[in-house]
This record gives C-alpha cells, sequence and structure tokens, in this order.
C-alpha cells in the first residue's frame, strides 16, 4: 500500500515543482499539502475506504484549485499594476492537473459505490461545471448502472439538449428512458416539453430570419387584446387604402399558413405523446393534469379540441375520485393575480360554475371526502372575499357563501357522509359566525345520534354549553351549573377513562371552585375508577382529582381523597407513584408523618407490582436517603429475592 500511495505523489512532482516556478505555492505550503494528499491516499488504499473519506478528499482538492486560481489572478493584477503588458501565458501542468485529479477520485468513488446516485450526480455536475470531455462516459456508465431511474435519462438528455445541442441524441435518449421506465410521469411530461421546446426554437429561428412571425408560447394578455379588438372592431376608423388593407390581409393569411404548419406539428405530437402516455399510466390524474397545463400554455392547432378530449377522458377515468372533481371545480375560478380579472361580478359567476360542479359531483361520489372538498372550497372563497372569518356579514358574497357551507353540512348529513371531523368543523364553524344558540342545537342533535361515541364531539358541545352560560356572567347560575353536571355526567358515565380524559380534565376545572358539584365530580370519578381500574402509565383520572384538591384543598383533604382511591380494587401503579412522590417530597422536608406513609405506600404498591424494578430503586433511594443502613439493606436483599431474573441490575446495595 505504501509503494501505491509513494507512486502517486511521485506522478505530482512536476505539478508541484510548476506551482512553486510560478510563485503561486510557497515550498512550506507544498509540503503541507504534500502532507495532506498523503494522508487521503492512505484513507483511499484502505481495504474499505469509505464515502466521506473521497468526499473529505474531493472538498480538499476542489478548495485548494478554487486558491490556486485565485492567487494565479492576483498575480497577474500584479503584473498589470507594476507596467508589464498582459501576455496571453500558455497553460501549464498545473492548470489541468487539479481537475484530472477530481476527476480520477470521482471515478475511484463511483466504482466503490455503484449504487449511489447522489454521488454520480456529484460527479455529473463537476463534468458538467468544469466541461470536461468525460461527461459522455460518465452518463453511459450511470445510466447502464442505473437504468430503472427515470432522473437520469432526464439529466442525460437535458445535457444533449441544452448544451451538446444535440436534439437526435436527447430524443433517442428519452424514448430509451421511456422504454426501460414507462410509468415514470417526469419522463412523460419532459419529454413532450423537450419536443415542444425544440420546435418553438425551430420556430423562432425562422423569425429571426424574417421568414414568420410569433412562437407557440401563448401569452395571455396578448390573446385578450386581439380578442378585444376583435369584438371592437367598428370602434377604429382606417387610415388605409383598400389596397393596403387587401395586401395586408394576404400577408397575414400567409403567415398564419406557415404558423399552422408549427401548431398543427406541435398538436399532432402532443396528441401522440399524450395516448402513449395514458396507455402507459391509465390511472395517474396527475399526469393529465400536467399534459393539460403544458397544452394551455401553447399555441398549437385544434387546441380546444384536444383539450376537450382530455377533459372528457379525465371525466370518463375518474369520475369516482374526489380530487377529480374538486380540480374541476377550481378550474374555474383562475388565479385573479395571473388573468388579471378583478371584476367582482365576474368573479362571482365563476364561482357558482364552480359551485355547480361540486353540486354535480355530491351526487356522482357521495362521500365525506367529496364534501369535506366542497367546504374547503367555499371557505377559501370566503377568506379571499373578506379576509377573516368575523367580517363575513359584512359582505353579501360572503352571506351567500355561508348559506351555502351551511347547506352542505346538512347535505352531508342527509346523506350519511357526516364524519366526526366534519361534526366538528360545522360546530366550530358555527361558534365562529357568533351563533351559539344554533352551533348548541346542532351539538345536541349530532352527540344524540350516530356520532354520539364521539369524544371531540362532545367536547365541543360541552365547550359550547359552557360559552353560552357564561356569556353574560362569568359565575354561572346553580340552574346551570346543575345542567353542564348532568351533562357531564352522561357523557363520563358511558366512556371510559382513557377515552374521556380531556373531558375529566374540562370537567375538574370547571368545577374546581364549586364545592358540591366537585364532590359529585369526585363520587363519579371513584365509580369510574372502580369500573375500569386505574392506569398503569400514561393518563391517572385519580392522580388528576388528587393534585387538583391537593392545590385547593390542601394535603389533608387529598390524604382523605387518595386513601379512597387506593381502597378500591385496582387502583393503579400512576396512583401510587404519584401518592408516594406526594409524600415524600414533605418526609425529605422532616415531616415523620409523611415517611410512615412513604413507607406503607410502597409496601402497598409492592403487594401488587413486586416485579416493578423502578419501585424498588425508588424504595431503596428513599431508605437511603431517610432511612437506616439496616433498612436500606433489608429492600435491596428483598428485591433481590423478589426479582429472581431480573436481578442482574442489582449487583450490590450502592447500585441498587
Amino acid at each position: 500500500m505504501a509503494d501505491v500511495v509513494q507512486y502517486r505523489l511521485e506522478r505530482m512532482v512536476d505539478e508541484l515543482d510548476d506551482l512553486e516556478s510560478r510563485g503561486i505555492f510557497t515550498r512550506r505550503e507544498i509540503a503541507e499539502i504534500v502532507k495532506q494528499r498523503r494522508k487521503f491516499e492512505y484513507r483511499l488504499k484502505r481495504p474499505s475506504p469509505l464515502k466521506q473519506d473521497f468526499i473529505a478528499y474531493i472538498d480538499y482538492e476542489t478548495q485548494l484549485d478554487a486558491l490556486r486560481r485565485l492567487r494565479k489572478k492576483a498575480a497577474t493584477r500584479e503584473l498589470l499594476r507594476q507596467g508589464k503588458k498582459k501576455t496571453k501565458t500558455r497553460k501549464s501542468v498545473s492548470d489541468f492537473a487539479p481537475v484530472s485529479r477530481i476527476m480520477e477520485i470521482y471515478r475511484l468513488a463511483v466504482m466503490r459505490y455503484k449504487g449511489d446516485v447522489e454521488l454520480w450526480f456529484r460527479y455529473l455536475e463537476f463534468c458538467r461545471q468544469r466541461k470536461n470531455g468525460r461527461m459522455k462516459k460518465v452518463l453511459a456508465q450511470v445510466i447502464r448502472f442505473h437504468p430503472k431511474l427515470p432522473g437520469v435519462w432526464i439529466y442525460a438528455a437535458a445535457w444533449e439538449f441544452d448544451h451538446n445541442l444535440n436534439v437526435a441524441a436527447a430524443r433517442a435518449l428519452m424514448q430509451s428512458g421511456l422504454r426501460m421506465c414507462p410509468n415514470s410521469e417526469d419522463l412523460w411530461v419532459e419529454y413532450l416539453r423537450m419536443e415542444l421546446t425544440y420546435l418553438n426554437k425551430l420556430k423562432a429561428r425562422k423569425v429571426a430570419l424574417g421568414e414568420d412571425k410569433g412562437t407557440l408560447v401563448r401569452d395571455k394578455k396578448d390573446a385578450d387584446e386581439k380578442q378585444w379588438k376583435e369584438e371592437n372592431k367598428d370602434l377604429f376608423m382606417s387610415l388605409d387604402d383598400e389596397d393596403k388593407e387587401n395586401n395586408d390581409h394576404v400577408s397575414d393569411e400567409e403567415s398564419e399558413k406557415k404558423l399552422d404548419l408549427f401548431s398543427e406539428h406541435a398538436s399532432g405530437l402532443l396528441k401522440t405523446i399524450y395516448g402513449g402516455a395514458i396507455q402507459a399510466l391509465p390511472s395517474s390524474f396527475s399526469l393529465r393534469k400536467q399534459f393539460l397545463e403544458i397544452l394551455e400554455s401553447i399555441e398549437v392547432a385544434d387546441s380546444e379540441e384536444l383539450r376537450i378530449e382530455i377533459l372528457r377522458d379525465m371525466k370518463r377515468d375518474f369520475s369516482a375520485d374526489p380530487e377529480y372533481w374538486d380540480w374541476l371545480a377550481r378550474l374555474e375560478m383562475p388565479d385573479a393575480s395571473i388573468t388579471g380579472e378583478k371584476n367582482e361580478g365576474a368573479m362571482h359567476s365563476r364561482l357558482q360554475k364552480a359551485v355547480q360542479v361540486y353540486e354535480e359531483a355530491i351526487k356522482a361520489v357521495p362521500s365525506a371526502t367529496m364534501f369535506k372538498l366542497y367546504i374547503n372550497f367555499l371557505l377559501d372563497a370566503i377568506a379571499s372575499e373578506r379576509g377573516e372569518v368575523e367580517a363575513f356579514s359584512l359582505s353579501d358574497h360572503a352571506s351567500s357563501y355561508i348559506s351555502d357551507i351551511l347547506k352542505v353540512y346538512e347535505k352531508a348529513e342527509t346523506t350519511g357522509c357526516l364524519t366526526e371531523e366534519l361534526a366538528c368543523q360545522c360546530i366550530s364553524f358555527y361558534t365562529q359566525l357568533g351563533r351559539l344558540e344554533e352551533a348548541k342545537k346542532v351539538a345536541e342533535n349530532l352527540c344524540s345520534g350516530k356520532l354520539s361515541d364521539s369524544v371531540q364531539l362532545w367536547l365541543l358541545r360541552v365547550s359550547v354549553e359552557i360559552r353560552c352560560i357564561t356569556k353574560d356572567s362569568l359565575s354561572p347560575s346553580k340552574a346551570d351549573a346543575l345542567s353542564i353536571f348532568e351533562l357531564f355526567r352522561t357523557v363520563l358515565t358511558k366512556m371510559s377513562i382513557s377515552e374521556a380524559e380531556s373531558l375529566w380534565i374540562m370537567a375538574l376545572k370547571f368545577f374546581a371552585n364549586q364545592k358540591k358539584s366537585f364532590e359529585k365530580l369526585i363520587e363519579l370519578s371513584l365509580k369510574a375508577v372502580a369500573k375500569y381500574g386505574g392506569s398503569e402509565n400514561g393518563f391517572s383520572l385519580s392522580s388528576a382529582v388528587v393534585n387538583f384538591i391537593l392545590q385547593k384543598d390542601g394535603l389533608k383533604h387529598a390524604r382523605e381523597v387518595y386513601k379512597r382511591f387506593l381502597a378500591l380494587p385496582h387502583p393503579g401503579l400512576a396512583l401510587y407513584k404519584n401518592c408516594i412522590e406526594l409524600e415524600s417530597n414533605l418526609a425529605s422536608l422532616g415531616n415523620e408523618d409523611s415517611l410512615v406513609n412513604t413507607r406503607k405506600l410502597y409496601e402497598a404498591a409492592l403487594a401488587t407490582y413486586d416485579q416493578d424494578t423502578s419501585l424498588w430503586k425508588d424504595y431503596h433511594s428513599l431508605e437511603t436517603k431517610l432511612g437506616t443502613s439496616e433498612t436500606a439493606a433489608a429492600i435491596y436483599w428483598r428485591a433481590r429475592k423478589s426479582l429472581k431474573d431480573s436481578a442482574v441490575d442489582f449487583t450490590s446495595p450502592d447500585q441498587l
């Protein structure tokens, strides 16, 4: 290995001598360069060189070459400043060697890591930037190793088309790529773009020679201006003679015939490629959209017929897809910033056409997804109309959109397509509009229907009820508090603790300052824990109740409540740990009663959870800090005896 490295370094002697003789690097700097290169060469000659070794070597050589070029330019400027004439110097070995060395490192890297596509593309980009003649060879290699990668074919064709100016080679590469990757949308789209770009270049050359005019690229402003002039030609008075008009008319007809040749060719290309694409990818909706976008951006013969044909095919193949209907409806609403259309009446009529499409869609595809897309479209329309939901009532159009949204929610409910998400969205929409009473009625109806098991829906219903009660006064009356409690009782008794976690937290917060209702809620929580059992980890209802009482009424009342929970059949490990933490914090401050209670809690917990390692460790830690060495040792040996196979973690009392 050392001989190979020494041989490679000796081959750099001419380059280094040239750098020193030209004054670009000093002898000391060259010694440092040799040192760094030797280090990198040894890394590459290891039995298993890493990819990072190659990249680090390449980065070093790239930075070194950049520094060489900067110093060469600085030396040239210095000669000019001294008054010497600028003469064209011949390139020496130091000008060619860096690129050759980097190319060689890249070659070794890709041969070592043939499957690394990112490394191949770094290699290609370097060749392209330095305009190296090895580009064709590298492209052939990457195609050979990655023929199923569409991006490789697109890159190769783009290089042939843009840099090598070889349209035939680019076309052949694209067609080969389509044979290897017929299911690639990007390949089909880029192939069409390439062919149309080539046609447009031919057209531009004709225009430059004065043999033609116009372009295949469609300019929306020019088209609108031409249409307006045609519609208002009576407003203009001709200043030319009739003969000149006839001559101009004849020349325009000839120019249009020449233009038709290109547009007809473009139309034929689009039809052919479109036919092949949908045959290869019949279920790709995005591919059809991209073809339609390309068609609308160019001027081709029979463009309207082609557009109708594509839309007809899309309706035939995707009429059961909600995404298709959403796209078709939004097609009626072009971006005003692009079209320049600011007429409010025209925009409203366009929106009505889009609404008609959505109405047809919910009849053809009555699904929750379709209704959701419909509602999102109307919400976007309102946002663009007023900017904020709170200001809806200020606009007539926005008011009509709001009524449309509410009707859509009703249709979703009658057709059985109202999901939990849509139902919650409907109630939130009413509350955003400030219609709390209507939101209350809707929530009540939905919670008593097929969505009665939805926690989010109940949360919204309770929050709406609370907002209705507290909108006039912050403190609710006894009757109102009782009605809210009964509502909580209804949902909390029918759902498990884990499902109704957020509802329990809301109830505890709402009734925290209402003594009688809070006591009733505690009784309700005791029944729930007795029915469903306590939690081993995660949310613990009993722990949440104890913490609320501790903050509200103090330690004495909290002890009474947690003892009631612990008397239940399955209080849960989470409650034990929470109570132990509460008592141990007080015990660490010197409270003897708390220390006694902590030990009792540990013993009660270990009676059920004697295989819990963390519980034994915490118990031993407590005795180590607050007990005696005898009590700590006793806990250690009890843990060893109880844990058995898990005792490998307890090699000594200190490590426990």
